[in-house]
């Protein structure tokens, strides 16, 4: 997605308005990531006071990730605030930039290490092994034999 600079650094305009649907191609991929849908993203590029080219909006869509517990294929909406500093991006004389490597660095941020639909958890079981909540974890306190040995001197 290649945007055009030329207008914000002759001064003719204050800023450079992106509303646009994004479609990644196949050079941008993550093995985590099966695929995405309905990416959007909503800013601009602008001069700030200090004389830096920033782009700022908000980037969502869905992305198609892997069950943590099932394995199947599920859909996890996601919604970013980007806020990228583009001087050290651009080079000298440079008057459009592709603005897809910084949107697709953000999508990657937002990849969840672990998510699930699963709430019936009891046929996910097998010989010796079962899959259990957080609530069902037995925690003994590591320490309450020392306080018992404690007690007994």
């Amino acid at each position: 997605m290649n945007i055009e600079l030329d207008e914000l650094f002759c001064h003719n305009t204050d800023k450079i308005i992106i509303d646009s649907e994004i479609n990644f191609t196949s050079e941008y991929s993550s093995n985590d990531i099966k695929s995405l849908e309905n990416v959007h993203f909503n800013g601009n590029i602008k001069e700030s006071s200090d004389t830096t080219i920033k782009l700022e909006g908000i980037l969502n869509g869905t992305m198609v990730i892997e069950d943590s517990i099932s394995l199947e294929d599920v859909k996890y909406d996601f919604s970013c605030e980007i806020d990228e500093n583009l001087d050290e991006i651009l080079e000298n004389n440079q008057n459009t930039i592709d603005i897809l490597e910084i949107l697709w660095q953000n999508i990657v941020l937002e990849i969840p290490l672990k998510y699930t639909v699963v709430e019936d958890l009891s046929k996910y079981q097998g010989d010796g092994w079962k899959v259990i909540s957080e609530d069902d974890v037995k925690r003994d306190n590591p320490f309450s034999i020392l306080a018992e040995n404690m007690k007994e001197e």
